[in-house]
């Protein structure tokens, strides 16, 4: 019967379409087993990190991300208010208004907030490295970092959109503002910087004061200096055009 016929193609395809446009599996987290006095316990990676007081930013900055590193932040400043904060940044950046929530939440806690890029930093990532306590950012050596303008749509009536490109233009002005604070740039630099994409190796945000140091390996045990990157003199047949400056 027709009805007989139409329920095996709908299932046809249910099948087709389960078969081949299937959720990504969630990436396994691994589970570190310590020994203690009563017995062995389990804590999954990021839960032992915490206990060390590292927080990871890792992967595109959205609400689900910012709720979790605020959580963590604000539980590690009720553990302590003086032991720093080290906060691990491989992103490429997100919601600007998600990014603003850590930032906040950054500058609100009264502990240090020591960043560390490893891999890259791009976007609103690259604010969120800047932020951290001076003389506490840090970047691996091979780390890349990249400022932008915002960036965002809008759609429906020409007065709404007319109000939506005023709300990002004044995230903008917002937004140079705080490169400008951390970074110690005048703002007119910060504005001929971020107005198109900028990628920059990490001695060259060192020296435009996104971050304080470049890393190669963390202090030798009993040792309270890291190892750093020596910083090399620009060469002026390769590489990235240099900084706009103030004429």
């Amino acid at each position: 019967p027709p009805q007989r016929s139409l329920r095996w193609a709908w299932a046809g395809a249910r099948r087709c379409l389960h078969g081949t446009v299937s959720a990504r599996a969630p990436p396994l987290i691994p589970i570190v087993v310590e020994q203690t006095g009563r017995g062995e316990r389990a804590y999954d990676i990021y839960s032992r990190l915490l206990r060390e007081r590292i927080v990871c930013v890792m992967g595109p900055i959205d609400d689900s991300l910012a709720s979790l590193v605020i959580a963590q932040l604000l539980f590690l400043q009720s553990e302590s208010n003086k032991k720093p904060i080290h906060m691990y940044i491989n992103s490429p950046g997100g919601s600007v208004t998600s990014g603003l929530a850590i930032y906040d939440t950054m500058q609100y806690v009264l502990t240090p907030v020591c960043t560390w890029c490893v891999g890259q930093a791009a976007s609103m990532g690259s604010l969120l490295l800047a932020a951290g306590a001076p003389g506490m950012r840090h970047a691996l050596p091979n780390a890349r970092i990249m400022v932008h303008q915002p960036s965002g749509g809008a759609r429906g009536q020409a007065t709404d959109i007319a109000i939506q490109a005023e709300e990002i233009l004044q995230l903008k002005r917002q937004i140079n503002g705080l490169y400008a604070k951390h970074t110690g740039q005048p703002l007119p630099v910060i504005e001929a910087a971020m107005e198109r994409d900028r990628y920059l190796s990490p001695v060259e945000a060192q020296e435009f004061g996104l971050l304080d140091q470049v890393l190669v390996h963390p202090p030798p045990h009993g040792e309270d200096e890291p190892r750093l990157v020596q910083k090399e003199l620009p060469n002026s047949s390769s590489g990235p055009p240099p900084i706009p400056s103030v004429p």
